[in-house]
């Protein structure tokens, strides 16, 4: 009843093709975004800042990256923990070796070399697809893997193998409690999100989701695959070099290799698929069901194991969380392909009609 667009005309092509064409979402997702900025800072305490929140917003950013590449352009890839590394290993080499780098500066020349590595494993997208491209970018990952735990300038030559950073800020304000980490990141994901909602909705983005649909249909109508193809591998790990120089600097502070191993880049595939592929909401959705579950199952099964009388391990529960990642990955490509997006959609689409039966 309250969700409808009645009485809201449109009198010209800018109203019509607004990115909230419906006022309740547009006001929805102001109120949302503001809650975010004002409302959650004086709700959650320091741990759910550093265990919950602070990991589901860089998650989301870098969710956003692999959905263009996936779910716009429908290139497979399993190799965005390569260029989340990327992305953090040279931004900690601009920000240490350059005197006075400023934080924002030093994260985009994270995201623009993680950028020229996404093109150069993306040519092999030209010529292969499916299951090939997956295993030409798998490389990426077992590469670049290799190249950080060896080759010691990426490190500062550190003996550890592992690099660290500490004292950000930016322009005077100390980037060091929890809830500037959790702002700073915010403000990130904000300005990332509307800048990609608009991409996709434009001419390159439509060109993404022709070579998607049919790439020998958009070749036939004049779209020229290799820029299309190498443009969304371009853009999808900026914005994952982006988000894995803030994993890096915001959220874990001190790092090795081995926190962008391959199961990061199956962690943001998983979250692609569940949330929805082609849908920039969807990026949110995933990133808040693969943070919050694992949470959710390390207090809710040791609970339900003593009120059947069974005693749960550690173990057990890791086992337990990679057993229900399996069944609803498989679930949601099978009865709902578009994941939790395409269920928030039908939702929303009931609530126009509603309480009409058509």
């Amino acid at each position: 009843m309250f969700y409808r667009e009645n009485g809201q005309f449109k009198t010209t092509y800018q109203a019509d093709q607004q990115i909230f064409p419906i006022a309740q979402d547009k006001w929805g997702v102001l109120l949302i975004i503001a809650f975010a900025f004002v409302g959650v800072p004086f709700l959650v305490d320091e741990y759910l800042f550093r265990a919950i929140l602070i990991p589901f917003v860089i998650l989301s950013l870098a969710a956003l990256g692999v959905n263009i590449l996936v779910g716009y352009c429908g290139q497979i890839s399993l190799g965005s923990g390569a260029f989340m590394a990327v992305g953090a290993y040279m931004a900690y080499n601009a920000y240490v070796r350059v005197e006075g780098m400023p934080l924002i500066a030093a994260l985009l020349c994270g995201g623009l070399s993680a950028t020229l590595v996404g093109i150069f494993f993306g040519i092999p997208s030209l010529r292969v697809k499916g299951l090939y491209l997956a295993v030409a970018t798998l490389a990426a990952q077992f590469f670049c893997d290799w190249a950080f735990l060896r080759i010691s300038w990426f490190t500062n030559n550190s003996s550890s193998g592992s690099v660290s950073v500490a004292n950000l800020e930016l322009m005077g304000w100390q980037i060091d409690t929890p809830l500037n980490k959790y702002l700073f990141c915010l403000s990130m994901l904000v300005v990332f999100g509307v800048l990609a909602k608009n991409m996709v909705r434009s001419a390159i983005g439509r060109e993404w989701m022709a070579i998607r649909d049919m790439d020998v249909a958009a070749a036939v109508i004049g779209i020229r695959p290799m820029y299309a193809k190498l443009s969304a591998f371009a853009v999808s790990s900026f914005i994952v070099g982006v988000a894995g120089a803030m994993w890096g600097f915001i959220h874990l502070g001190s790092w090795e290799p081995a926190a962008f191993s391959v199961d990061r880049s199956f962690q943001l595939l998983f979250m692609v698929i569940i949330g929805g592929m082609g849908s920039i909401m969807g990026s949110f959705f995933g990133a808040a069901f693969i943070v919050v579950l694992p949470i959710f199952l390390n207090q809710f099964l040791p609970v339900f194991g003593a009120a059947v009388g069974v005693e749960i391990s550690t173990a057990g529960i890791a086992h337990a969380e990679f057993m229900i990642f399996g069944a609803l990955i498989v679930w949601f490509l099978i009865v709902e392909p578009h994941g939790l997006a395409k269920l928030w959609s039908i939702g929303k689409q009931k609530l126009r009609l509603w309480p009409f039966p058509h």
